[in-house]
């Protein structure tokens, strides 16, 4: 049997190459590879990056779905149904939206692939597929990414690994609580240590896609000297609270942590009540976590957004000055985002804010525009303040200003430049970005 799978595009302009900082290897991709049984021939097509031949022969097609590229996948749906190929929706959007995801393809996969991914791959080979796989939570022991389909493809020089799953923090916009039940488990230290030994001398930096490296910090503390031992470079993602440890830092350091990106969301702290993220606020603050990442060497890649009931125009200029206090490697200045499934969505949807019924499949919707209505502020004011604050954070003189405390680590430095020079050419690139490929011409095709 041929199984085509696809990572779609969040969209496309026309006339446009598409945006670069986008284009790091597709993990779900590689997942479903080392799941699909021997026997298959498969194929793999990126869609960020290289024109899909929608009339190359195949027995199926399967496509992860995230909210920002579910338009564009059931463009890529759509004209493989027309051809007779059946399609498989799965991921974050067709969990988070099920009834939706479900109009645009023959099957569905709501929640985890590990449970049900032969499953599926079996009855699309015996023509027997079912509407809908309910996937079940494991003990990650069989995730064993594929990446050879990746061969050829220019993705950007780091390696992402999975450590762990999920989050067991309720912040009120975050999606993960929703698809994962607010629920953490750490995959076996031993098939960690595995994958990163294979991939060690193809990669100089890896990032542990760790919903919250630290959603358990006993577990990541055990697993921290076997990554050390392999004398890596790594970045990932964590809540704040792990940064008050500063033997769990110490850890980090050693292990080679060289970056964490920390989710700082909000300087005002009725803000990070609406959230449910008031531990940000615990202990000695950001500053006291923020001092001892500093200490052990490890820089931060601080993220801000934007739209809650407290925000008002002197909140960009707050946020960017902290992050250029604290001398942050990078930052993002994003404004909020209401996903479906999410508290966030249902609490704004009852108070009539919401802008569009379903943003992402909306064709007057684009990208850094906010879908419903803030208290204090038009969403135009706040796309606009989004976009003066990364202009402002990622000046010239600041870019310098900022490479002196970010000196520690001679690899960090060496790439500190390139990055930030990246983050500079796309202040405005993603303003108004399309959801969907803008030169498709075509119908979205319902399951009959």
């Amino acid at each position: 049997m041929r199984l085509t799978l696809i990572h779609p595009a969040i969209g496309h302009r026309v006339g446009e190459s598409y945006i670069r900082s986008w284009q790091m290897e597709p993990l779900p991709i590689a997942t479903l590879a080392g799941l699909t049984p021997p026997g298959i021939s498969l194929r793999f097509y990126d869609d960020r990056m290289e024109s899909i031949p929608f009339d190359e022969p195949t027995d199926a097609v399967a496509i992860p779905v995230e909210t920002y590229t579910a338009h564009r996948a059931y463009q890529i749906a759509s004209e493989y149904r027309q051809r007779g190929v059946p399609v498989v929706l799965g991921g974050f959007h067709p969990t988070l939206a099920p009834e939706e995801a479900a109009r645009f393809g023959e099957a569905i996969v709501v929640g985890e692939a590990e449970s049900v991914w032969s499953e599926v791959v079996d009855d699309l080979r015996y023509k027997r597929l079912k509407q809908r796989y309910l996937g079940q939570q494991t003990d990650l022991g069989c995730v064993q990414p594929d990446r050879s389909l990746f061969r050829g493809k220019r993705y950007l020089p780091i390696g992402l690994v999975e450590t762990g799953r999920g989050c067991r923090f309720p912040c009120e916009f975050c999606a993960i609580q929703t698809f994962f039940g607010r629920t953490y488990r750490r995959r076996a230290t031993a098939s960690v240590v595995q994958e990163l030994a294979a991939l060690k001398n193809e990669k100089k930096l890896f990032f542990f896609v760790d919903d919250n490296f630290a959603g358990d910090i006993k577990a990541g503390a055990e697993i921290l000297p076997e990554i050390g031992q392999l004398n890596l470079r790594w970045i990932t993602q964590m809540s704040i609270n792990a940064a008050h440890d500063e033997t769990f830092v110490a850890a980090l350091a050693r292990s080679g942590c060289r970056g964490v990106l920390i989710g700082f969301e909000s300087l005002n702290p009725g803000n990070l009540r609406l959230m449910n993220k008031q531990f940000n606020t615990m202990q000695t603050g950001y500053l006291g976590a923020l001092a001892n990442l500093r200490k052990h060497g490890i820089a931060v890649y601080g993220t801000f957004i934007f739209g809650y009931e407290h925000d008002n125009v002197h909140s960009f200029d707050e946020a960017v000055n902290f992050a250029l206090e604290q001398d942050m490697y990078i930052a993002a200045f994003n404004h909020l985002t209401p996903f479906p499934g999410t508290p966030l969505y249902q609490r704004l949807k009852q108070e009539g804010r919401l802008r569009f019924d379903a943003w992402w499949l909306d064709s007057r919707y684009r990208y850094n525009e906010l879908p419903f209505t803030p208290k204090q502020m038009s969403p135009q004011a706040i796309s606009q303040g989004c976009v003066a604050a990364r202009r402002r954070f990622y000046g010239w003189g600041n870019i310098l200003k900022r490479s002196v405390r970010n000196r520690s680590d001679f690899f960090m430095l060496r790439n500190y430049f390139p990055i930030n020079a990246l983050h500079r050419n796309e202040v405005s690139l993603r303003n108004g970005y399309p959801l969907g490929d803008e030169a498709w011409h075509g119908r979205l095709l319902e399951v009959a």
